[in-house]
């Protein structure tokens, strides 16, 4: 039986407004909605999937965009025709949003129990001891650990799965008939991404809630959905059931989502990138197993660049009256080597240590027990004035570039700074014309030397960082999740990009991650890490198709593969 349309989207057709003009960035889509349907979106930022689902809501910024044509149809009206007295009843309480980002979506002054509560009061009957009482059933219900204890923490207090848990608990306070979820997964560990959407598909089945779920990651979508549409520069260019999508792709620019997350069983030389596919470009052959060996007898039959030995780092919390203080062992007893021209791939779960045994090697922080050699010589004990020395050699990209650059000036001065306080080139002239080659190194051009770190996407701000990075010419780069928060397709750009540097410039990464399946592409060997510990090292492949600890068999298991 042909289940209703609970969501009708006719011909909607949206336009921002910039010096005057408008400019169409959503061209007359069309799509519906079923009842009790999970419906998965996907596309690049910028291909109109989140906008398109805000006009949904109302939520548009009139200021700075125009819905130009269409009609959104809920239960025989027409969203777009209502005011924002109608909107207020219908938002959370008809149709709900879940945001990308929940740490910029929730209050960072109230309680996350008070923030779920103030939507019970708003739009339900109840008094404050029963919202109370509902705001710990829905925390029980999204599982959260300890319902009690989270009501009355503040959003800073605790993890980001757990945030993003308050915020499904707000999203399904009232029961809505729909819920929008807006890359709720993004930038979250792989196993707690998988938590995240099995919550999520329970709820939807247990409250018959119909979702539209919005991802730039068409493998975690086809697990999910029961139907996808991709969208791309503002159209809707491929739509079928997941099975279909996923499996039969027809678009150029379906089949290059489908490609770009690093294969499960092949180790090609560059992942796939959507420019490939709809440049109908030959894909990259895979590197053969002869070719991988000889490369790591070459790399392996060398001193080691980076000795680690017995290195703890233990937090100490404030004592309070009458209290000892509390510790945490970050890092626990880690030993390894990482030799010139070696990616060594570090991943884990957030918490388990991988950013601040980073932090340790590059000096930012002080082990509180062991050893580091770098080139020899140890640098925890390194005099104040070889510092600056080594900040030279040894350098990081970090995982948000946006927040690492500053807003206040342009990329080519930020990346000309860098030079001249490490005393690189004569003058000002060779310095920006250095800045320039790097950008052209990193995929940017001469014009991009002027703009603000405002004006670029995710994966162009990521380049400014890589760009930045290297103007020092450093011989060991920490990776610290540099690729996690871009989409699918701007990631493979990336890491291509960082292979490719590495064997123009003979750089040694360290490549921190969650995602396993990106450091198996990358890495040479791979170390992962538990509770401050290294629990498996080993070769990437031999440890994907048969890891020897059940915490590394989780990992694997949790990262999206597609139907």
């Amino acid at each position: 039986m042909e289940r209703d349309a609970i969501l009708k989207v006719n011909d909607l057709a949206i336009a921002f407004k910039h010096e005057g003009h408008l400019t169409e960035v959503i061209h007359k889509i069309s799509f519906e909605l079923y009842e009790d349907e999970i419906l998965g979106i996907v596309g690049e930022s910028g291909s109109g999937k989140s906008v398109s689902n805000l006009a949904i809501l109302g939520l548009l910024q009139q200021k700075l965009a125009s819905i130009t044509s269409g009609k959104i149809i809920f239960e025989d009206s027409d969203i777009l025709q209502k005011n924002e007295k109608e909107l207020q009843r219908l938002r959370g309480n008809d149709i709900s949003m879940i945001f990308q980002e929940p740490m910029s979506s929730l209050n960072p002054s109230m309680k996350c129990g008070k923030q779920v509560q103030e939507i019970l009061l708003q739009h339900k009957n109840l008094s404050r001891s029963r919202a109370r009482e509902e705001v710990i059933n829905l925390f029980d219900k999204v599982k959260l650990p300890r319902p009690e204890a989270i009501y009355s923490s503040f959003p800073h207090e605790i993890s980001g799965g757990q945030k993003q848990r308050v915020m499904i608990a707000m999203a399904i306070a009232c029961e809505p008939k729909i819920l929008i979820a807006d890359e709720p997964t993004t930038a979250l560990d792989v196993t707690v991404q998988k938590e995240i959407i099995l919550l999520l598909k329970e709820l939807q089945q247990k409250n018959g809630m119909s979702v539209i779920f919005i991802s730039h990651d068409l493998a975690l979508v086809s697990e999910f959905a029961n139907r996808v549409l991709v969208m791309y520069q503002g159209n809707i260019v491929e739509q079928g059931t997941a099975q279909t999508i996923f499996k039969d792709p027809q678009h150029d620019y379906t089949k290059a989502l489908v490609h770009a997350r690093p294969p499960e069983n092949t180790r090609p030389l560059r992942l796939p990138t959507v420019s490939d596919f709809l440049g109908h470009r030959p894909r990259a052959e895979d590197i053969s197993a002869k070719a991988r060996t000889a490369k790591h007898e070459k790399i392996y039959d060398q001193q080691p660049l980076l000795e680690i030995k017995n290195v703890d780092k233990t937090y100490f919390s404030n004592a309070g009256f009458l209290r000892k203080p509390s510790e945490t062992k970050a890092v626990n007893q880690v030993n390894f080597k990482i030799y010139p021209g070696e990616t060594l791939g570090l991943v884990g779960e957030s918490g388990c240590g991988k950013s601040t045994l980073g932090n340790v090697i590059l000096q930012l922080d002080k082990a509180t027990q062991g050893q580091i050699f770098y080139k020899g010589e140890d640098i925890t004990h390194i005099k104040p004035a070889n510092l600056k020395k080594l900040r030279r050699d040894i350098q990081i990209i970090f995982q948000d570039p946006y927040s690492s650059l500053n807003p206040r000036i342009t990329v080519g001065r930020a990346i000309v700074e860098v030079m001249q306080v490490h005393g690189l080139y004569e003058n000002y002239n060779e310095r920006k014309k250095e800045a320039i080659h790097i950008l052209q190194q990193v995929g940017l051009s001469a014009e991009h030397y002027s703009r603000y770190p405002h004006e670029f996407s995710g994966g162009q701000r990521q380049r400014v960082g890589i760009a930045r990075t290297i103007a020092l010419k450093p011989r060991f780069i920490v990776c610290d999740e540099s690729v996690s928060a871009l989409d699918i397709s701007v990631q493979a750009q990336v890491l291509n990009l960082l292979n490719d540097l590495k064997e123009e410039l003979g750089f040694t990464y360290l490549f921190i991650s969650h995602d396993l399946a990106v450091v198996k592409f990358m890495a040479d060997r791979l170390l992962v890490m538990r509770e401050g510990k290294i629990v498996e090292a080993g070769d990437p492949d031999i440890i994907y198709s048969n890891p020897t600890q059940q915490y590394t068999r989780e990992l694997i298991d949790a990262i999206p593969k597609g139907i």
